[in-house]
């Protein structure tokens, strides 16, 4: 494929055919030399979408996914443009949190492992897996609308928590009638749960400060212990998008590029129905790491009866959302994407406003995870979006053929990391082996300009499904 080189971190897939706007992929030399080719499809296929702006984006941790690359970003004209459920994708709201807490690297020392197991008890996971909460089609449709915001109010955190969350935790918008039955029935007894996959609840050090402003703001230094919730809508929000990729295909047809890129127009009834849908989903991932979060906070008080965690942030990576860049509201499609927002962005909480919008970028379990700030130029190069994480670099079939589960313990073992896990299967296909390099990810969004690095995180715990 065709790819034209704009500087040391940007590449241009040139518009051609059906294209309404050029490709645009933030990535250093190292990372250009392994593109994969259908990643590179993915992204012209989304620049053919009717009412797309400026440019069919992708971020450094770009990999293959459903419609759109994992890393892409669209942004569409809200009059003229569609919505795409591939946009998005089946983990709706798939996004991580992240906790300060008030104790010390030292803190743990001795402790690691009998707290990885506590945590992992505590806070249900795995496939399927069932939380501790069960209830009815009324409590349910309050989740849907409420979001974090309805979890605190029944008991499970404070109202900081959600104040300190994108959307204050709780999108508006939502509309659990144009929800079905069988998703609604999928969400009832998983509010609180971690899930599977590539889910997980890491406990991790501040282990070096780049930005000592910022990070004094963020509330961060170094040798503070911080933990990383990452989880999603579970299997209300996979119900959500498979029922509106079969309606909008139904209905609208599917392209004859990708199926898995069925659309439909921002302002027909059947978007606007997806939307209010969507925004339920977020709503219950909203309400499920708040729960979490309350559950963390009572087991560890068994250890540290003074433990406190206070919200640093909490980001989506896959949301559509109506955002203002100068005088023009789009709808921008986040698929394995962070907002990036800099200074003076009223979606940004008070507290941050003159420094820029924390953005949580976590790496694989065995390494380094970073916490960067957004800037203007990303609003200005990518609608305000950078990475969301180390991006896979292998497919989690590709990861069993290269090491066993024995390799995997081994590894995690040499990098200091106590492993929690229920399965596995994970254990392999979320080792750091089958993920591109943080390291690079981050300098990649640094030099760019889609984030500026604030400090690192260190794994110390790290719990997956």
């Amino acid at each position: 494929m065709k790819l034209k080189k704009i500087n040391d971190m940007e590449w241009e897939i040139p518009i051609e055919g059906e294209m309404n706007v050029p490709g645009r992929i933030f990535a250093s030399e190292s990372f250009a030399k392994d593109f994969d080719s259908k990643c590179l499809e993915q992204v012209k296929n989304v620049a053919k979408l009717p009412g797309i702006l400026k440019a069919s984006y992708a971020m450094p941790d770009m990999h293959l996914g459903y419609g759109f690359p994992i890393g892409g970003v669209a942004a569409f004209d809200a009059d003229e443009g569609v919505i795409s459920p591939g946009g998005i994708g089946y983990d709706i709201n798939c996004s991580v949190r992240l906790l300060k807490t008030n104790l010390k690297a030292e803190d743990l020392a001795g402790k690691e492992k009998e707290i990885a197991h506590s945590l992992f008890r505590a806070i249900p996971s795995g496939v399927g897996g069932k939380g501790k909460l069960s209830l009815n089609n009324k409590e349910l449709d309050e989740v849907l609308t409420g979001g974090a915001q309805w979890a605190v109010e029944k008991g499970y955190g404070e109202k900081a928590d959600w104040l300190y969350t994108e959307e204050e935790g709780k999108m508006m918008g939502a509309n659990p009638l144009v929800v079905s039955q069988r998703a609604k029935g999928r969400g009832m007894h998983q509010l609180g749960t971690l899930g599977a996959g590539n889910h997980f609840l890491d406990i991790l050090v501040v282990d070096e400060i780049f930005d000592k402003n910022v990070a004094e703001v963020f509330g961060l230094e170094t040798g503070q212990v911080v933990i990383l919730i990452h989880c999603g809508s579970r299997g209300f929000g996979h119900q959500v998008a498979s029922d509106y990729i079969k309606l909008i295909g139904d209905k609208y047809g599917y392209p004859s590029f990708s199926r898995e890129l069925a659309n439909v127009p921002i302002k027909s009834k059947l978007g606007q129905d997806y939307l209010g849908a969507m925004a339920c989903a977020a709503n219950f991932a909203f309400a499920n790491k708040q729960i979490i979060t309350h559950f963390i906070r009572e087991d560890m008080k068994h250890y540290f009866p003074d433990f406190k965690a206070d919200v640093v942030y909490d980001v989506c990576h896959n949301i559509a959302k109506f955002e203002k860049f100068g005088n023009k509201e789009v709808l921008v499609m986040r698929k394995g994407a962070t907002r990036s927002f800099g200074p003076g962005r009223v979606e940004v909480p008070k507290i941050y406003r003159k420094v820029g919008q924390p953005v949580l970028i976590p790496g694989s379990m065995g390494t380094a995870s970073y916490v960067l700030c957004g800037t203007k130029k990303a609003e200005e190069i990518s609608w305000g979006s950078t990475a969301h994480g180390a991006g896979r670099a292998r497919s989690r079939s590709e990861a069993h053929k290269m090491m066993s589960f024995e390799d995997a313990k081994i590894d995690m073992a040499e990098r200091g990391v106590f492993v929690e896990f229920g399965g596995q299967k994970g254990m392999v296909e979320e080792s750091p082996f089958s993920y591109k390099d943080i390291d690079e990810v981050i300098r990649i969004s640094d030099e760019a300009g889609l984030g500026k690095k604030v400090a690192r995180l260190k794994p110390v715990i790290v719990i997956i499904g």
